[in-house]
């Protein structure tokens, strides 16, 4: 074996350490980067009823709403969410969602059930995920069916 031999053997295993350090970094840094994702309802969306679930791609949340309090299940954890009720005149009011147990569940006391009180009410909401740099939001209707 020549010289040139041994030297590139005693050198691969720390060009392989290097490469694999330097792509999880790259990596990483391409995960923290600002994305937006749009979330469509997976058929009717009933909040006040348990049934409404909200898809993009995989990723998929649940929204429901239990005794005034507006909860927020998803499949893959969360670093933070914000729910928002839109009125008829169009006026926002945010209710930003803390942390259950985990960064799978989310809940904050909100004046929706009180809104939706009527059968067949309808009302427009919006939801925003935020998972790594990466924004899943989604404007929707929910309305309740008895």
């Amino acid at each position: 074996m020549n010289r040139h031999t041994k030297v590139a053997l005693m050198v691969a295993p720390f060009l392989i350490l290097g490469g694999y350090i330097a792509s999880d970094f790259y990596l990483e840094n391409k995960a923290d980067q600002e994305r937006v994702f749009n979330m469509v309802p997976f058929g009717h969306c009933d909040v006040i009823n348990k049934k409404c679930i909200l898809k993009s791609g995989e990723f998929e949340v649940n929204i429901y709403d239990e005794a005034g309090t507006t909860t927020l299940n998803s499949t893959f954890p969360l670093d933070s969410a914000t729910f928002f009720i839109v009125d008829n005149d169009k006026q926002v009011n945010a209710y930003p969602l803390g942390m259950i147990d985990n960064a799978y569940y989310w809940k904050s006391p909100t004046p929706l059930r009180n809104k939706m009180s009527g059968n067949s009410d309808k009302q427009k909401l919006r939801v925003i995920a935020n998972i790594k740099g990466g924004q899943y939001i989604a404007e929707f209707y929910t309305q309740t069916i008895q």
